[in-house]
Formats: structure tokens, C-alpha cells, sequence
């Protein structure tokens, strides 16, 4: 899946909504609970990756260490720490997971799996696939995995609404034709309009309306994901181009 398109318009920022960065540091656990659920979702593969291609770890080590990466950051208030002004949160990220690389090298014993406070759910075959696939420059790699991971938040998010909106059926035919990876190649609106049984109008106003919203969904899951107005921006511009300023 690729970033979204700008069909339909919609290209204003979403009303600003708490940072979940910020909400790192609540002192509230429901809070910082789900905060961390999101950070980890958004950032466990570009941290694995890292750790596969820069610090050269195999792939068990590797994901011990994801997972005690945000055990630690819980247990020893690493996110209390961030600071904005110093630069984005994803490079502090690395930065901090740095640490705990250097720590896990002078360890005499091996951390144990499992152990951590955040169950990060690993999909290690696929990602170990496409890391096999990849230049393998360990920057690269990072970014890839972390816009990939906004979009999965940002779809399943639109999903998840249009089921609640009763708007399924325009989420069917975005899923179709922008998400849905085929050997035969993108289908044809019409194609796609005769599956589901529906005019090749009502196609294209669907297609529209879920492109439109689901970039929403990504402004909106990256504004959550950053640590001030400026990162947000920055973040816009990388993922969904020029026009997102």
C-alpha cells in the first residue's frame, strides 16, 4: 500500500487531537497505557529492522530486545524524557534503543523472551522476508517500516469507522483498488463495480470519499505520533508529499 492520494480534496490538517507522546508522560495509567500500545504498534518493525541491519542481530536477539526496549522505557520513565525541541521523536527513539543495545552486549546472561510489560505482536516471517528483499540500509529500512506502520494504523482505523458509519461498502471498494495486492494487477473500476454490484459512478464517488478520509486518518494518526506541532508538519510532508504543508 502506498501513501494516499488527494482525490476529493480534504486537504486540511485534522483538528488537533492529544499527542500521544505527551500522553507518554501522563500520570494517568489508563492514559499512558494506551499510549505506549500505540508508540510500540508504530514502531516495534522500524526497531526490529534496526537492530537486524545495524547492530547486525539475529533475528531471536532482535526480538528480545524489541520487546525489552519498551519494558525498560515503562519500568525506567524513558518517555518522561523526550524533549521536542531537540529534534523528532522517532530519532530519539533510536537513539534510546542505542542503549539498550549497548547494555545487552555487556550483559553476561541473555535477556529472557517475554519478559516485558508491552506485548509487542511480532509478525517475524513476513518482515524477515521483506528485510531479505530490501537494500538493506538500516536507515532506509527504518523509515520504510515506520510509514508503513502509520498507513496499517490509519487503515485500520478507517475500517474500523466506516464499519461503525455503516460505510463498509466504501471502505470494500477503497481496499480493493488501492490496498488489496494482486498478482493480475489493479483491478478496473468496473471490474469492481460488477463484484460488489454497483455503477461505475457510485465506484468512483466511494473510491473518492475513502481516499479522502483515510488520509485524514493518517494526519491524524501521525499528529498522535509526534511530539510538537513542527514534527507534525515535517512528518506530513515526508509521508505524504509537498502538498501536505
Amino acid at each position: 500500500m502506498t501513501a494516499p492520494g488527494t482525490g476529493g480534496g480534504g486537504r486540511g490538517y485534522p483538528e488537533t487531537r492529544r499527542s500521544v507522546v505527551a500522553a507518554l508522560a501522563s500520570p494517568d495509567p489508563v492514559q499512558r497505557a494506551r499510549a505506549v500500545d500505540l508508540v510500540a504498534a508504530a514502531y516495534w518493525k522500524p526497531l526490529y529492522v534496526t537492530l537486524r541491519l545495524r547492530h547486525r542481530l539475529p533475528p531471536e536477539d532482535a526480538e528480545d530486545l524489541v520487546q525489552e526496549f519498551f519494558a525498560q522505557a515503562m519500568e525506567k520513565d524513558w518517555f518522561d524524557r523526550y524533549d521536542p525541541s531537540r529534534g523528532r521523536f522517532r530519532t530519539w527513539l533510536r537513539t534510546c534503543l542505542d542503549g539498550v543495545v549497548g547494555h545487552h552486549r555487556e550483559a553476561t546472561s541473555r535477556l529472557k523472551r517475554g519478559g516485558g510489560l508491552v506485548a509487542v505482536p511480532l509478525d517475524l516471517p513476513d518482515l524477515e522476508r521483506d528485510l531479505a528483499a530490501t537494500d538493506r540500509d538500516p536507515d532506509d529500512a527504518f523509515d520504510r517500516e515506520w510509514a508503513r506502520a502509520v498507513l496499517d494504523l490509519a487503515l485500520g482505523a478507517l475500517e474500523r469507522r466506516a464499519a461503525a458509519e455503516g460505510k463498509t461498502i466504501r471502505f470494500e471498494v477503497f481496499r480493493r483498488l488501492d490496498v488489496e495486492e494482486s498478482g493480475r494487477g489493479r483491478p478496473a473500476y468496473a471490474e469492481v463495480g460488477a463484484v460488489l454490484g454497483l455503477p461505475l459512478s457510485q465506484v468512483t464517488n466511494h473510491l473518492n470519499w475513502a481516499r479522502r478520509e483515510f488520509r485524514r486518518e493518517v494526519l491524524a494518526a501521525l499528529r498522535e505520533l509526534s511530539g510538537s506541532e513542527e514534527e507534525f508538519r515535517a512528518e506530513a510532508r515526508a509521508l505524504l508529499g509537498g502538498d501536505a504543508a
